[in-house]
Order: structure tokens, then sequence, then C-alpha cells
């Protein structure tokens, strides 16, 4: 199949890529591969299997039910206080929640830039704000107030491409082991690795992304046989995605540093063969990370909250311009706190983590639901196989929290 013939059958699934391929997924890969080898690919090959499964449903209902799933949270009349406590929780972890991300996607990004360019920085009283931050920031509210959907969309396809081939590059450059690299699909549980391994997982099975797709899925395909053609778009995006955070933690491996301070330490393990060029390739590919996550998550959390207040969705709206420059604005403040930026995004995912099996709970559930979806509807054995990653994750979840507050 010709580069142009897929595209025509791409959809919005390189948003999905945009907004999990972010710093904080460059950084907990990279620190996986520089702490434990190459032994915890197994987890984001289990993140690819629960992301497509999770992201299906989600592009599913998107499809049939012509409402995204903050629309359809607030329309449930099943039980009340479900329904209000959901619906608490969705405004608070992803429409809030994302204004720390963006925070988290403004420094990552600013600090590939500082492998081309060290930015100036301002003090104000106890705030530094750096003039990369405010560039990164400034160009996503372009892009974003301008409303342009179809522009939007193509920006952050082609950052997906550049980005992608940057870290693969980077990753074959390192001559890997392979048959290490295959050894490391074998799942092995140990409990020192259990914090990243949540990580991992929690930031490749991204709610927000769960709450994106189906608004975009409900404004790409009207009719119901057009089901595969949403699945291959997905498939598509997932399966880029984590090829890209598998790519990742190899570089990592070759990484003889022990901690990540600069997009700089992140290519040190490139540098003795190909010296400053390695910079430049993993510079360039966590900036774009950042940029594109930067796009993608005033995007999510403006759906997510104009949905579930009953606001206008479309991108031009007073309400989605609103929001999104609130989500964005917050993240320009977050970004200037002077906190060590890998600590906060890393801290950020592996929350993500912990509030995945809540948001992926629900899904399962609403996709076995004919009321929802009909014939489309999940049968008894794909509801079970559902609900075996929701288990999964909610014992990750609970053995991470175990981990921190010493419970095990």
């Amino acid at each position: 199949m010709k580069l142009k013939d897929l595209l025509k059958k791409t959809g919005p699934g390189p948003l999905v890529t945009a907004a999990f391929i972010g710093p904080g997924t460059v950084t907990v890969c990279s620190l996986a591969g520089i702490q434990f080898d190459y032994t915890l690919l197994w987890a984001l090959g289990l993140s690819l299997v629960a992301t497509l499964y999770l992201q299906e449903i989600s592009g599913r209902l998107g499809l049939i039910t012509r409402m995204d799933l903050s629309e359809l949270l607030k329309n449930q009349s099943q039980n009340q206080v479900f329904k209000i406590l959901s619906l608490v929780l969705v405004f608070l972890a992803i429409g809030l929640g994302n204004a720390a991300y963006e925070g988290g996607n403004l420094t990552g990004a600013n600090l590939g830039l500082g492998v081309f360019w060290e930015a100036p920085v301002w003090k104000i009283n106890t705030f530094s704000i750096q003039s990369g931050t405010l560039l990164f920031g400034g160009l996503a509210f372009f892009l974003l107030w301008s409303g342009n959907y179809k522009t939007l969309e193509k920006a952050l396809i082609a950052l997906v491409i550049l980005m992608s081939l940057a870290f693969l590059i980077a990753a074959g450059l390192t001559r890997p082991d392979w048959s290490a690299v295959f050894s490391g699909f074998i799942p092995v549980f140990d409990q020192e690795k259990l914090p990243t391994l949540v990580a991992l997982i929690g930031t490749t099975v991204v709610p927000y992304n769960l709450f994106l797709y189906a608004s975009l899925a409900k404004n790409r395909w009207v009719k119901p046989k057009e089901i595969n053609a949403m699945r291959w778009d997905i498939s598509l995006a997932v399966i880029l995605g984590v090829g890209v955070s598998m790519s990742i933690l190899i570089v990592g491996v070759a990484n003889p540093v022990s901690e990540l301070q600069t997009a700089a330490d992140i290519a040190q393990g490139l540098r003795g063969v190909f010296g400053e060029f390695a910079s430049y390739l993993m510079g360039f590919g966590l900036m774009a990370a950042g940029l594109t996550s930067t796009i993608t998550a005033p995007l999510a959390g403006g759906l997510v909250i104009c949905g579930l207040l009953g606001k206008s969705q479309e991108i031009q709206s007073t309400s989605m311009r609103i929001s999104m420059g609130s989500i964005l604005l917050m993240g320009i403040v977050v970004s200037s706190l002077g906190m060590r930026p890998f600590y906060l995004i890393t801290s950020a995912q592996l929350a993500n983590g912990i509030l995945l099996p809540i948001i992926s709970g629900w899904l399962i559930w609403a996709g076995s639901q004919s009321g929802f979806l009909g014939d489309h509807a999940n049968s008894k054995t794909w509801t079970f196989f559902g609900f075996l990653i929701w288990v999964l994750t909610l014992v990750l979840g609970l053995k991470s929290l175990g981990a921190v507050f010493g419970w095990f």
C-alpha cells in the first residue's frame, strides 16, 4: 500500500498517538531501560493489548451512539449516585488533571529545545518563566484558537511521523542485543519494578485518550458499517505509538547515566558512536513529543468539560476556546513553579496508572450494554476478556499504592 493511500485511510487515530507519546512516555520508558534493561518490554506489550481493547470500545461507542464518553456519563440514569460521582471524578481527573499534565508537556518540549538553543529564563519572585515554555504555549494556543480542525490534524500527524522516525532511528543506532530484546517480552514479576511497570502501562493507556477518541470518532464516521475503518485507524495509531515507546526503552538500555535531568541525558548512551547527532535526534523527539501533547491535552480536556456542562464541543465555539485556553494557561503556570521536571512528569504518569482502573471499568461495562450499542455490544466472551484487563489494571494500581505506602 502506498503512503498516500495509507494516509487516506487514516482517521483521527494519530491524535491518540500524539497524546500519549509525550515527555512522560519518554521519561518513563527511558528510566525503565536504564534501570531494568529490556525486562519490562512485556509490560509495553501488555499495554498494547489493553489500549487496543479500550480504545476500540471508545471509538465504537462514539460512532454508534453519536455521543462521546462525557455525554454518555451525563445521560445515564440507572444510578444517580454513581452518575454524580462519575461526573465529578471525570471532571477532576480529565479536566483539571490535564492542566498538571500540560505543565509536564510544556516542560518536556522546552527540555528538547534546550539541545538546540538555551532559551532565556525570566525570574519573577519564586517563578522561573522560561521563554521556551511561552514559545510552545503560544504555538499551541495559535493552532487551537484558529479552530481549523483539519489544519490541526495535519500538523499533528506530520509531527507524529517525524517524532516516530526520530525515536525509531535512535533505537536502531544503539544496535541492541536482539535476543535480549525478545527475552524482554517474557513476563517477570519483581516488587522493585512494580512502580515503573504501572507507570509504563499508565503512560500508554491514557484515560483522557479514551474520551478524546470517542469524540473524534463520532465526528469522523457516521455509519455503523464504518466500524472496520475505525478499527483500522486506532490499531495503526496504537501499534505505532507503542512501537515508539519500545524504541525509547531500547535507547534507555544503552544509556549509562542513572538520573535524567535534560534531553542530553537521554541521548547520552548514543554519543559514544554518533556524537552530537544523537543529542539532536533525541532533542527533536522530546520537543515534538512535548508539543503534540501540549496541543492534544487542552483539546481532550476541553471536549470533556464542554460535554459534561452541555456546552458546544465545536473547536471554534466560545466554550471550547475558554476551556482549552484555561488548561493551557494553567499548564504554563505549573511549568513555572520550579519543580524538577522529570520527577513531576514521572509522578503524574504513576498517578495516571492508578486512576486507570476506575475509567476502564466503566468503559468495559458500557461496551457490554445493548442499550448503548445494540447489536454492536460486546459479547460475553469479549466482556470477560475486558474484565481480565480491568482486574490486571486494578491489581497493578493497588500494588503501586502498596509500594508507595509500604502496605506490601
